[in-house]
């Protein structure tokens, strides 16, 4: 059945188009901020030749606004049931493009993750997460998550987890670290609770055996099992293998940590679990970024500095500030209202998103809803965290907030492929 382009512009959800707009207008002030430099011309527009302002970060992102906005029309019009029936078919060709990157992409900072066409740089494991969440919510919708056996298990554990072992091989962990956050979309629709809860306990057991004597652990786990086991005569007449075998996971655990850390961990990827633990362990080192971040955030106050008057971004202290810690020019400048303010402005977006889910009438587009809220989710939290230490820094950006192409457009097509979804809920997908 065919919508007018009236009623279908009616059914557009406007609340979430203007909340991306707003963030994408602040993102890019910030992004100006970040990259001013006092000597530059009042007029740069007017009085500079295209060239020369490429070499601006704030005038390549108003490029990439401009190319968004025409993405953002071309997901609109185009047929919402294509979402659904391309799905697999747009998952095997990021997986393929992934292959290819990791042979053909030039080395940047020690990861083959950027693919260059003439002058423009794209990452295509950005792109993946919409991929694998239109693939993930397709197979989703094709079971019953509730009561569906171990094969449906593996294959939605393989959709999930084949595009960030790909980009890891690409040495891109930062990346490969946000489709853990689809586990949450899985949640929703049924998956045990018991997986997110084992999945956080070894996190926890690897913390603890990275901080705490190896001895201790062992012989606070070992206690535990015995007073279970003393405690619970039905555990130790029906479940002693099981409960021996949870035991010896956990030792196992814990005694291997040092082999993981010291030998499967990239140099850099020690040094941000070193930071995470103890900041102030080298501030003019490995440090120096959060330092100077936490240095920035604080020095910003209630009110913050005024728009271009931080000292921290004006003087390039804190490195990458335009892409990972876009944030710390909106608590320096903006102060503490500047950033919860951008903070309400992300939880009313994650809010919307997750109403517009649970409006959807099919399972697909209630998962991929889902699937979007969780990815921004993870994006915020760590990206707003690693900047005030308290998540490892690993080069994870800002939503609609930090300088790049590839990460505007990628955060884009997620939203509005959803919202495309959203204005036509009252129609069945056909496949």
């Amino acid at each position: 059945m065919q919508v007018s382009p009236a009623r279908y512009s009616r059914s557009i959800d406007w609340i979430t188009v203007l909340l991306y707009a707003v963030l994408v207008v602040i993102g890019w002030v910030c992004i100006y901020a970040s990259s001013y430099s006092p000597d530059a011309p009042a007029n740069a527009l007017g009085s500079l030749s295209f060239d020369k302002l490429m070499a601006f970060n704030w005038f390549k992102q108003l490029l990439w606004i401009g190319t968004a906005v025409i993405l953002i029309v071309v997901l609109l019009v185009v047929d919402y049931k294509a979402y659904d029936t391309f799905a697999y078919a747009l998952y095997g060709g990021m997986v393929a493009l992934l292959v290819v990157t990791m042979f053909v992409a030039r080395p940047i900072a020690g990861s083959r993750s950027w693919l260059e066409i003439g002058p423009v740089r794209l990452q295509p494991a950005e792109f993946a997460k919409f991929t694998t969440a239109l693939a993930a919510s397709r197979f989703m919708a094709s079971i019953n998550l509730r009561y569906q056996d171990w094969r449906d298990q593996l294959m939605l554990a393989g959709i999930t987890l084949l595009p960030p072992v790909l980009i890891v091989a690409s040495n891109e962990s930062g990346q490969a670290l946000v489709f853990g956050a689809l586990l949450l979309a899985y949640f929703r629709e049924g998956m045990s609770p018991l997986i997110l809860l084992l999945l956080a306990g070894a996190g926890v057991i690897l913390l603890l055996a990275l901080l705490v004597p190896k001895l201790w652990l062992v012989g606070a786990f070992s206690a535990n099992l015995v007073a279970v086991l003393a405690l619970n005569r039905r555990v130790l007449r029906h479940h002693l293998p099981l409960a021996v075998g949870v035991w010896l996971t956990v030792i196992g655990m814990v005694v291997g940590v040092d082999f993981f850390y010291n030998n499967i961990l990239q140099p850099h990827q020690r040094q941000r679990i070193e930071v995470l633990i103890n900041p102030s362990s080298d501030p003019l080192g490995k440090g120096w970024n959060v330092t100077q971040s936490k240095i920035a955030i604080g020095s910003g106050g209630l009110l913050g500095k005024g728009f271009l008057q931080g000292t921290q971004t004006k003087f390039d202290f804190v490195p990458e500030q335009s892409t990972d810690f876009i944030f710390c020019t909106v608590g320096e400048e903006f102060g503490w209202l500047g950033s919860f303010v951008v903070l309400a402005l992300y939880l009313t977006l994650l809010w919307r998103i997750i109403h517009v889910a649970e409006r959807q009438k099919s399972v697909f587009g209630r998962t991929y809803g889902y699937c979007v809220a969780s990815v921004l989710f993870f994006h915020m939290m760590v990206n707003m965290g690693m900047t005030i230490g308290l998540a490892p820094v690993v080069g994870i950006p800002l939503p609609f907030f930090s300088y790049g192409g590839s990460s505007l457009w990628s955060f884009t097509i997620l939203l509005f492929s959803l919202l495309a979804l959203d204005a036509y809920r009252k129609q069945d997908l056909v496949r």
